[in-house]
């Protein structure tokens, strides 16, 4: 790398890119990782406490939705919206852990969180893009893996401190506005800029127009049915399996710190998941990726109450293979899109993707009042066997060559 100017420049970018992204998205999980005592102080049944999560849900697909018709990721600069989106977050969290007692502002600063973090996300993969036209896969799928680990962090800063539940959602605004700082001083646009766009309302459907982004789309509804469920509740999961048992620990674990372990590992997966997509083609390490984090969906619930060994080691091969192909469905649509549309139609495409994690958020818990935790998670395997159907589709097209160079 240090004889290439070039490609050192595209890693350092890279680099400080990730670590605005890991930064920012302690954000999202923050009241997730101490739901359990929101939901005794506050006294919130399982509908309250299920909202807590999708209220973030629901801000960031507001502002995806809002972000995309006016094209803002295409026609402002994206380095300057993760920056003042991360400090909006920071500021919405912060003032839950200051002055908020109750379910209802609760809720709407959370919301106000998710809509920051619409500012985040399909920005960085933009920038990412601008850097790296050879090894796109494998840059998204880092950038994703940051994403990844930033998710789990409150869950960590839960199962290694003492901290309250107010002190742990402050060290994530924290983190937040270190991210905007990281990205302000040390994130630029690389050389490889997409043409700049006119406002066109109509681009935010584009994604859906021509049937190769489409099923790269519908793929990634497929995984997102699965995903943010997972993220959300296997953290319950685990403590509920602990319990069955009368105690103990996973691995010397606490659920929390094995919580942060089983999402955290999927950074492993979008590294992996990069590699082997930008070598052997997106949709065959889509397919394969949704194909076992659908088993394991199925599998991890019948662990419930078992060892704790066995049931950790589930989890965490599911913890990899439910983000593994994340990265892919995006690097797909930049590749398939009109290029300078290339952020209104990330933007789209993780909208409806996040609508679609609501329903399933919210699915859970009452699932598992009616069929127990053995059950309630294969439910979402539907979505990773949907989407393996619709990446079969796509392979078979010709628009499939323009991925990953050729390699489908």
């Amino acid at each position: 790398m240090s004889g290439d100017p070039e490609a050192a420049a595209r890693w350092r970018a890279l680099v400080y890119l990730s670590i605005g992204q890991l930064l920012a998205f302690s954000l999202w999980f923050s009241a997730s990782a101490v739901l359990s005592t929101l939901a005794r102080e506050w006294k919130l049944g399982d509908a309250s406490s299920a909202a807590l999560t999708i209220a973030v849900q629901v801000g960031f697909i507001v502002g995806t939705l809002a972000s995309a018709l006016a094209n803002l990721p295409d026609v402002w600069s994206p380095r300057l919206l993760m920056v003042w989106s991360s400090v909006l977050g920071a500021v919405a969290n912060g003032a839950v852990a200051l002055w908020v007692d109750s379910l209802g502002p609760a809720l709407a600063l959370r919301f106000v969180t998710g809509v920051a973090m619409a500012g985040v996300y399909p920005p960085a993969m933009k920038i990412m893009a601008t850097w790296f036209r050879e090894g796109r896969g494998l840059a998204i799928g880092i950038l994703i893996g940051a994403l990844t680990v930033g998710s789990a962090t409150p869950h960590l800063i839960r199962g290694i401190t003492d901290l309250a539940w107010r002190p742990v959602l402050l060290v994530a605004s924290a983190l937040a506005l270190v991210a905007a700082l990281v990205v302000w001083a040390l994130v630029a646009e690389g050389p490889n800029r997409f043409p700049s766009a006119r406002f066109d309302v109509r681009m935010a459907g584009a994604v859906f127009w021509e049937r190769g982004p489409r099923l790269a789309c519908f793929g990634y509804l497929g995984h997102m049915w699965e995903l943010y469920a997972m993220w959300a509740w296997i953290g319950a999961f685990l403590a509920a399996s602990l319990a069955a048992r009368g105690g103990g620990s996973y691995l010397g674990l606490n659920a929390s710190a094995a919580t942060f372990a089983v999402i955290a590992a999927g950074a492993l997966g979008c590294w992996a998941g990069g590699l082997a997509a930008d070598r052997y083609g997106r949709t065959a390490l889509t397919m394969a990726a949704m194909a076992v984090s659908g088993l394991c969906a199925v599998a991890t619930g019948f662990t419930f109450g078992a060892d704790p060994v066995l049931t950790f080691a589930v989890a965490l091969v599911w913890g990899v293979a439910v983000i593994a192909d994340s990265a892919q469905f995006s690097t797909a649509v930049t590749e398939l899109s009109p290029p300078a549309y290339v952020g209104t139609a990330l933007t789209t495409q993780t909208c409806v993707g996040f609508a679609l994690t609501t329903l399933t958020i919210w699915m859970i818990p009452p699932a598992v009042a009616a069929l127990g935790w053995r059950r309630a998670f294969a439910l979402l395997a539907i979505g990773p066997f949907l989407g393996v159907a619709a990446m079969w589709r796509l392979r078979g097209l010709p628009e499939s060559l323009a991925l990953a160079g050729g390699r489908r």
